[in-house]
């Protein structure tokens, strides 16, 4: 019992200590690295340096994103989360071009930063973002007005001083050539954006110049109009094909907010949008968007979620996707269907021979629409099982809407998640 009682932590290989020193957040790691000088090593190891999250703390300055990055940042970063102090009583200036140049420079496989609550009016342009982000994402953040232009003062002048030599212009040349992006270097593939009120128009024309952008998320981007969405929209010229040509996915959705004049912007997307595979809409952006949606001839995927619909919205929209290859309900409130209204005492002063002749009224009516209801049944449930295949969740709110998608979209697979119907007072 005496041996056992002297273990400690340091009887324990190095791989062991770092995986439990992986449970530990990034403020409870650098003070781990005081303990010892053998944890101080372990501490800088680069496997608990991948995925970086700041956002839990509160009082993170410039000063300690110096600290962190010349002391335990290094190539092992793959994702870097931080918060900005645009709603904090201090102020200040949070992210710095000397920084950014510097992490850069260290951490050369960063992929995707996440920055919240981040004033960013004092940067001049995303080019000074690590050129190797694939992702970025911004939520609750400020932007200055040419913060997605490609053509910066300082890159300016660096052109300017390329194109005066000749083999210069080659090396840009052949760079073009390879598909190695843009000269600015952006390589960033999927752009998100919730909650930021700065975005405008002027934003989403200057991403038509980044090449490899293929996913655009806009979340409560209220000053996106349906003629900037439409102006940007991928489509035919003479001179080839224009706009966001290599954007695959577009989701656009408005749900906070309440009373605010909205412009609508998903109304751009009857323009028809070439190559677009995937749409999400979501919010007050669902009705306008759907209306809009039947002129994408590509698309293949459909999400829909946070908002209400009825069973003829969504069938008259789907009518014409032929093509949707999956459709998803992710929190919609289905209405319910619309039952004819009945007329207290009505029957009470009509004859036994106008009940009969209304029961035979009925009964023709039950004999067409129960033909004409079998048919469709016939049409959408001729093979039950393969309607179940196709159909991941089977807990659908509204079981006819089902089998009618089953019959205008036979090869799409439909997904209900989180959805309820909605229940009317009466």
């Amino acid at each position: 019992m005496d041996e056992y009682k002297a273990c400690n932590l340091d009887y324990f290989p190095e791989n062991i200590l770092i995986d439990v020193l992986s449970f530990l957040s990034v403020r409870e790691l650098v003070k781990a690295g005081r303990v010892c000088k053998r944890w101080k090593r372990l501490v800088k190891d680069q496997r608990l340096w991948r995925l970086v999250d700041l956002t839990a703390w509160k009082g993170v300055t410039s000063r300690i994103l110096w600290l962190l990055l010349r002391q335990y940042l290094g190539c092992g970063l793959r994702c870097l989360r931080l918060r900005g102090l645009l709603l904090s009583a201090r102020g200040g200036t949070f992210l710095s071009e000397s920084w950014l140049k510097a992490l850069s420079t260290k951490c050369p496989r960063l992929s995707k930063l996440y920055l919240l609550h981040a004033d960013l009016r004092g940067l001049p342009s995303c080019q000074l973002l690590p050129t190797s982000l694939q992702v970025l994402e911004l939520r609750g953040c400020e932007l200055p007005r040419e913060f997605f232009n490609q053509t910066s003062p300082a890159c300016s002048q660096e052109r300017a001083e390329a194109t005066s030599s000749v083999g210069a212009q080659q090396k840009g040349r052949d760079r073009k050539g390879k598909g190695q992006g843009s000269p600015s270097g952006i390589g960033i593939g999927r752009l998100v954006l919730n909650n930021v009120p700065s975005f405008t128009d002027q934003h989403l024309q200057s991403l038509t110049t980044w090449e490899k952008l293929s996913r655009l998320e806009l979340r409560d981007t209220f000053r996106v109009t349906a003629n900037g969405l439409r102006s940007c929209a991928a489509k035919d010229v003479p001179c080839g094909v224009e706009g966001l040509s290599r954007l695959k996915f577009l989701e656009i959705g408005i749900t906070g907010r309440q009373g605010y004049q909205l412009q609508m912007a998903s109304l751009g997307l009857g323009a028809g949008w070439l190559g677009l595979e995937e749409l999400s809409l979501g919010g007050k952006e669902v009705g306008p968007g759907l209306l809009c949606a039947s002129r994408l001839k590509d698309l293949k995927c459909l999400c829909l979620w946070a908002c209400t619909l009825s069973k003829m919205q969504i069938v008259r929209s789907c009518r014409m996707l032929r093509g949707l290859r999956r459709l998803e309900f992710l929190d919609v409130t289905f209405q319910p269907p619309q039952c004819p209204p009945v007329v207290e005492g009505e029957g009470a002063g009509v004859g036994a021979g106008a009940g009969a002749g209304a029961g035979a009224g009925a009964g023709a009516g039950a004999g067409a629409g129960g033909g004409e209801e079998q048919e469709n049944e016939e049409a959408a449930g001729g093979d039950n099982s393969n309607e179940e295949n196709k159909t991941l969740d089977t807990n659908d709110p509204i079981p006819s809407l089902r089998r009618s998608l089953a019959v205008l979209l036979p090869s799409c697979t439909l997904v209900f998640t989180n959805c309820s119907v909605q229940i009317n007072a009466d």
